[in-house]
């Protein structure tokens, strides 16, 4: 921001001084390279895990991948700035560096966005959800709580049998899972033997119902 009013003044008053950016340009490619280094190390860790619980969730039939795109990961952070220096000027705001890099997804090397159906995308973003869970776990040393919005919307039932028998075991520790029918999930916790508590919801009152066909600990809160 601050590189970004200088650019602003010049071009408001019709001056450069390149000694004035160059200050800037010292400090923007530091922290820029520190937080590219750190970027890659995270999806280094990451991305397998999620690409682990994708194929899960999928049962092997897609393959998906993340891929950092950074004007960096070809290119030294000063010859960037420098190479873009009368765009910058013209523009009035720096028109490159890590503030432009993004995160590719994609479904059998094709985009996520554009190719893959909603039955797809909402199992990308869930694996995503399971992977940040375990990466968290892993690095802070702490259970979180998982929750799970609607997973009936835009997924197969297959997928959602999935997704369950996957987190109800005690890797996930407690989580809540919102649906819109009562019985959908029961269903299912049943007939794999994984015992809940359901909590329905109506003007502000809150019933709760257990299953009782299962001899496990309670793991799973399902509230319609």
């Amino acid at each position: 921001s601050q590189r970004n009013a200088l650019l602003k003044y010049f071009g408001k008053n019709r001056t450069f001084d390149q000694d004035s950016l160059g200050i800037w340009d010292v400090q923007l490619i530091e922290h820029g390279n520190n937080v590219h280094a750190k970027r890659n190390a995270f999806l280094e860790g990451f991305t397998p895990i999620f690409q682990k619980y994708y194929e899960l969730i999928s049962g092997g039939k897609e393959k998906v991948s993340i891929q950092y795109k950074s004007q960096l990961l070809d290119a030294d952070f000063e010859e960037v700035l420098k190479e873009s220096l009368q765009k910058d000027l013209t523009a009035e705001y720096s028109t490159t560096g890590i503030h432009k890099d993004d995160l590719l997804l994609k479904i059998n090397d094709y985009p996520v966005k554009k190719f893959a159906s909603q039955g797809q995308q909402k199992s990308f973003l869930i694996a995503l959800k399971l992977a940040q869970f375990e990466y968290i776990k892993e690095i802070k040393n702490v259970m979180p709580i998982l929750l799970l919005d609607d997973i009936y919307d835009k997924l197969d039932d297959a997928r959602v049998k999935q997704l369950m028998n996957l987190v109800s075991g005690n890797d996930f520790g407690q989580v809540f899972i919102t649906d819109t029918h009562p019985s959908r999930l029961a269903v299912i916790f049943e007939n794999a033997a994984i015992k809940c508590s359901t909590f329905s919801i109506e003007k502000g009152s809150a019933q709760l119902s257990t299953n009782k066909n299962s001899h496990k600990e309670p793991e799973i809160s399902n509230i319609d």
